[in-house]
């Protein structure tokens, strides 16, 4: 199976010109592949991130993202980063920050389903918008974002609602009451 099409912006925003990256998506779960949007919300995802994103990657760089499950995100985070458990996503510059602007790959996502899922049902959101979150607070990671201090936190946060308001989903960090989350699982007709 070959995912490595290329994306384009349906519309160019009017504060920056449409940007084409090449996105190598990896599905390595089932479950991901009953999800009948994935590629449009992550190709989307990934526009709206780079909206807002205080660096501009370069024309057609690669992203790779891997669609994974709780078991193998664990040895992921097991072998990377000293932690023996599973996260909703982790991700991994391919170059440092000063270079990742001109770097013709931009880094890895990694996304666990099973995790995505529980976190949506608790919280009350619908899991497409979460994975959406998830893909942009990755690929801003990527491009030098972090939330290691409450101000790097803010910042990120605020790119995040910026990014996520393109895409017409609701702060994810506002004091509110859950929606009714919809369907984690989508049937194709």
């Amino acid at each position: 199976m070959n995912d490595r099409p290329r994306m384009r912006r349906s519309a160019p925003h009017a504060d920056r010109p449409a940007l084409e990256l090449t996105l190598a998506l990896r599905i390595q779960a089932k479950r991901w592949r009953e999800l009948v949007d994935l590629r449009r919300r992550v190709a989307d995802a990934t526009q709206a991130a780079l909206a807002v994103a205080p660096v501009t990657p370069l024309e057609g760089a690669e992203l790779s993202l891997l669609m994974t499950d709780d078991k193998r995100i664990r040895v992921v985070n097991r072998d990377w980063r000293g932690f023996d458990k599973p996260t909703n996503v982790l991700s991994f510059p391919a170059a440092p920050l000063e270079r990742i602007a001109s770097s013709p790959v931009l880094g890895d996502i990694v996304l666990a389903y099973e995790t995505i899922a529980r976190e949506a049902q608790e919280e009350g959101k619908d899991f497409g918008d979460h994975v959406s979150h998830l893909v942009i607070h990755g690929l801003l990671h990527l491009l030098g974002e972090d939330h290691e201090t409450p101000a790097q936190a803010e910042r990120m946060e605020a790119l995040e609602i910026a990014a996520l308001a393109r895409l017409g989903i609701a702060d994810p960090y506002a004091d509110s009451e859950p929606l009714a989350p919809t369907p984690v699982l989508s049937t194709a007709s």
